[in-house]
């Protein structure tokens, strides 16, 4: 895809709506955590290396860049077992909120890494994202653990998608790199279920389950993360994971369409998603007027 960057935020902004249903999906299957996971991953290889051998998609990859790959693989895998064990400990909503955390680490992990200067009104808006936690959840004391999985996986998030940014910015192939992170996370997860004796035949899904595994594997995973994946040609580390505290308000949404009163929302909730989407709407403005700078 050779996107602008209008159509990238637009792209980006409709994978966030898809990224809202894993949250959704994550509720409502019953398998482990880690068994999501590992199916997930292995149906996206599967799928992704598919379209790449049909579309002849072929690219020369080092023995390194698999490397590289596998790692950042192994780093989506904790990112997506914290997460999915926080919604099944505590509530969509709790869950995808606190993962708007990933801001703050992006901001801090980006220049660290890219060898950058930090960029102070980044910090300050992931505050803001913070502050927009705190306020949501100010009344939450049953679900610390969840709270913990959640901050974990949203560190863990911005750390895999710096790396991303940085191998997709030095012509790495979205599609390649997506496959070959999903194998490396897919790999990393059954060395640990042997290693636990927990690889057997209940980490396949049952008729209950197999329908959401196959959407959260096929559209939720290898369309929507190889997109997102692109879209960082044009986006940085930082817009993208700022975009990306929209997907609670668009989960809830759901998740109120689904479960009902289960995911129904205090008047803290809906002050704390107007301080996260201020934030949003800042980053846009601030950035637009640093461009026109330079």
């Amino acid at each position: 895809m050779n996107l602008s960057k209008k159509q990238s935020f637009f792209l980006l902004h409709f994978i966030i709506i898809i990224w809202g249903f894993t949250g959704i999906l994550g509720k409502l299957i019953t398998m482990p955590s880690e068994f999501i996971v590992w199916n997930r991953m292995i149906i996206a290889f599967i799928c992704l290396l598919t379209i790449k051998l049909l579309s002849n998609n072929n690219n020369n990859i080092t023995t390194y860049g698999y490397l590289q790959y596998i790692f950042i693989g192994f780093l989506i895998a904790i990112h997506w077992i914290c997460f999915f064990e926080s919604i099944k400990l505590s509530t969509v909503s709790l869950a995808l909120v606190c993962l708007s955390s990933i801001s703050l680490f992006t901001a801090i992990l980006e220049p660290i890494i890219q060898k950058k200067k930090i960029r102070i009104y980044e910090l300050l808006l992931s505050l803001l994202v913070i502050i927009g936690i705190i306020v949501i959840h100010s009344y939450e004391t049953n679900y610390s653990y969840a709270i913990f999985l959640s901050i974990t996986s949203a560190f863990f998030g911005a750390l895999f998608t710096v790396f991303n940014h940085t191998l997709i910015q030095n012509n790495h192939k979205a599609i390649s790199m997506t496959a070959w992170e999903m194998f490396g996370g897919a790999l990393a997860l059954t060395i640990y279920l042997v290693l636990t004796q927990q690889f057997n035949y209940t980490i396949i899904p049952n008729e209950d389950d197999v329908l959401y595994i196959i959407i959260l594997g096929t559209i939720c995973t290898a369309f929507a993360f190889s997109a997102s994946t692109e879209v960082m040609k044009q986006l940085s580390p930082f817009t993208v994971n700022l975009s990306v505290n929209l997907e609670p308000i668009y989960a809830i949404i759901i998740a109120l369409i689904i479960f009902g009163d289960n995911e129904k929302m205090s008047i803290e909730f809906y002050i704390g998603a107007m301080i996260i989407l201020a934030s949003v709407i800042m980053n846009s403005i601030i950035k637009k007027y640093y461009t026109k700078l330079d």
